[in-house]
């Protein structure tokens, strides 16, 4: 259980700029885990086994990539009891994304803009840090698992992305136990244009097959998963859900920040470039999920992430058609407690319906 209720540490954050309190608790956890200064975050990981994907989650809460995105906090996040944590978007050259200020609170709705831009140290740096987590090493009946979120540099061109994917399929894959294909964030410019039918398609042929010479090569299959935009039609998500299962990839992850800002106008803020997260997405996403429940059939991994501020809220997500979940902005609003508070609430409603 956590020593310091994040109801005294939430003040002092939400003082200072978003990106401000975000680098500096990233540095705590960096130099808190794997010390006893852990204990002032950890909390009990629910035991909540479920198989998806070939692989065992411990829960179905999960941290979705954004927060950590040099992979440096790996062991700090498990403290917290989640079941998986993913780290990135990791891009094959490191680069400092898009000018500041570009990250806003809006508190009033539960809710943050970010347009941060694929911000890393590259992949190399990020490999690195990946390989100092001791997670693997505790002594667990379920060892969490850890996803590899994939991006391409601002730089590359859009017609060339699918090289820079490839060179971070490569670098990640041995220390991976999934790897997520980053094609929603709206904060590079045109990679959204990779949901659409063609370059999906050509994206995800490059994928799967040099995935299958990895699986050879290293002896183990890592599963893929490709993360979606709430901000689609229901034909679009009916192509993209064609497509993914046309060529093998494992799973599906829904969704990234919203474009739109109907649920925010006239708040401060609000006009800010970039993806919305928080409560206003809950929604959007929730209906991307049915819509891929609908498309993809019942045995098709969906990962639910989108406005997840309660338990309640996680419950919502996998009535809604996902498998488990993943939270970022409802852990800024909320603190580690949630993380617990979900997976045990999702646990007791499965068993309900059992």
């Amino acid at each position: 259980m956590s020593l310091i209720p994040y109801a005294f540490t939430r003040p002092f954050l939400f003082g200072m700029d978003a990106e401000t309190a975000h680098e500096l608790t990233m540095d705590m956890l960096a130099r808190g885990q794997r010390t006893p200064l852990q204990w002032a975050w950890c909390n009990e990981t629910v035991e909540d086994p479920v198989q998806l994907a070939g692989l065992t989650f411990p829960n179905r809460v999960g941290l979705a990539a954004g927060l950590d995105k040099n992979a440096r906090c790996i062991d700090a996040l498990g403290a917290m009891g989640f079941g998986f944590v993913e780290v990135g978007t990791v891009t094959p050259k490191g680069q400092p994304g898009n000018p500041k200020p570009r990250m806003f609170r809006i508190p009033e709705k539960n809710a943050l803009i970010n347009r941060l831009g694929f911000n890393n140290e590259g992949l190399d740096a990020f490999l690195r840090n990946v390989q100092q987590a001791r997670f693997r090493s505790q002594p667990s009946k379920r060892p969490m698992l850890l996803g590899l979120n994939i991006g391409k540099n601002a730089t590359t061109a859009i017609e060339d992305a699918t090289r820079d994917y490839l060179a971070c399929l490569d670098g990640v894959y041995p220390h991976a136990d999934y790897v997520t294909v980053n094609i929603s964030s709206p904060n590079t410019q045109n990679l959204r244009a990779l949901q659409s039918d063609a370059a999906l398609d050509a994206l995800l042929a490059a994928i799967a097959e040099r995935r299958e010479a990895l699986a050879v090569q290293h002896a183990r299959r890592v599963p893929v998963f490709v993360k979606i935009a709430p901000d689609l039609d229901e034909t679009q998500v009916a192509v993209i859900a064609a497509t993914l299962q046309r060529h093998g990839t494992d799973g599906v992850i829904a969704t990234n920040t919203t474009i739109g800002r109907e649920a925010v106008k006239g708040l401060r803020h609000a006009e800010e470039t970039g993806g919305l997260s928080g409560a206003p997405v809950y929604e959007a996403s929730n209906r991307v999920i049915s819509q891929l429940r609908a498309a993809l059939g019942s045995g098709f991994p969906i990962i639910g992430v989108g406005g997840i501020l309660s338990a309640q809220d996680a419950v919502g997500k996998i009535r809604a058609g996902a498998d488990v979940v993943q939270i970022y902005t409802g852990l800024i609003y909320q603190g580690p407690t949630l993380v617990a508070q979900a997976a045990r609430a999702i646990k007791a409603d499965s068993a309900s319906r059992r």
